[in-house]
């Protein structure tokens, strides 16, 4: 038996760059971070006297003889890719899917380094992330960026920089311990109560990208410039007034990534003192984020009270193998 351990991710600034109809002209470039909510994958060998062959639990149960008759495409993907069969799969998060946060990715991940696991194998980080993006983006045809892959299985707070060509380079942020703290402090993380499906909105992003390119090319630009912010000493304050601007070009690429609930909810929280904020993910529902100060946070709160808070931490650690049990093989 194994189980895995993945992290869900926030991305701050370059959201969309990470599309290849983007990076491949411009190069892609992104800051964000994973943080304490994760997504579990649970893995045994499924003993031969059950009338199936495969057992899969997540918002459903799957039990079918043949991979070709799973229909959750990135299980059925993941298994076929890893040429693995007769398992028990279970799936379990701390929040829910398709909110924003790259749950779908981080399933991925986890999935696949469960599955290496499961045959005995160490897969590093990059590799995670590379098979990740493939089974996702090739395999299962969905449409998106990389960077979900990439910040579910490296973990932290990370500048990802994505060449011409697909490759990247992870670098993490360096910050001090009371700054980092501090941008964690001023963050408040509140869920709409309204899921969308990613590959749905990314569609629509995609249409027309030539149209879109200035607002993308800006947004990844003010990568650098948040980058500087944590970087030096400047007022951390900052980072909050550019979040509400990446936020103002991000509404503009698609009327898919806010609906009219979404900007009410948003002007809510600003009006009650928050800096700046966004929609987490590509758009139409699932998380805001808001910047603001510890005055002002009970403001906040009492504006949004409509709306499940969710404290959190930043985390480091990325995708892990948290239990590890070899079975033995037939």
């Amino acid at each position: 038996m194994v189980i895995t351990k993945t992290p869900f991710r926030m991305s701050f600034f370059g959201g969309g760059t990470d599309m290849k109809e983007f990076y491949e002209k411009f190069g892609g470039s992104i800051l964000s971070t994973t943080f304490d909510k994760y997504c579990y994958v649970t893995v045994r060998n499924l003993p031969r006297f059950f009338k199936y062959a495969n057992e899969l639990v997540y918002s459903r149960i799957e039990r079918v003889n043949d991979i070709d008759e799973i229909e959750h495409p990135l299980i059925r993907n993941c298994m076929k890719y890893m040429n693995l069969e007769n398992l028990r799969l279970t799936y379990d998060a701390d929040l829910p899917a398709r909110s924003g946060l790259g749950t779908s990715s981080s399933f991925a991940v986890g999935i696949l380094q469960n599955f290496h696991a499961l045959k005995g194998e160490m897969a590093d980080k990059k590799t995670l992330a590379d098979e990740a993006i493939y089974v996702e983006r090739v395999l299962c045809q969905e449409a998106g960026g990389i960077q979900d892959q990439i910040a579910a299985s490296f973990g932290g707070l990370n500048h990802i920089s994505i060449h011409q060509d697909g490759s990247y380079v992870v670098s993490p942020i360096i910050i001090s311990n009371e700054k980092k703290a501090a941008l964690n402090d001023n963050l408040m993380l509140f869920f709409t109560g309204f899921s969308h499906f990613s590959a749905k909105v990314q569609t629509e992003v995609k249409k027309d990208m030539k149209a879109k390119e200035a607002q993308l090319i800006e947004m990844k630009n003010l990568v650098d410039k948040a980058i500087s912010i944590l970087a030096s000493d400047s007022d951390l304050n900052d980072f909050g007034r550019l979040l509400h601007h990446t936020w103002e070009l991000k509404r503009g690429i698609s009327s898919g990534i806010s609906t009219d609930s979404i900007d009410e909810l948003y002007k809510r929280g600003r009006d009650a003192g928050a800096l700046g904020g966004k929609l987490l993910g590509s758009g139409g529902g699932g998380f805001l984020l808001f910047y603001v100060e510890k005055d002002k946070r009970s403001f906040v709160r009492n504006a949004l009270s409509d709306l499940m808070y969710v404290p959190f931490k930043f985390e480091n650690g990325g995708t892990q193998v948290i239990y590890y049990n070899a079975q033995d093989k037939d």
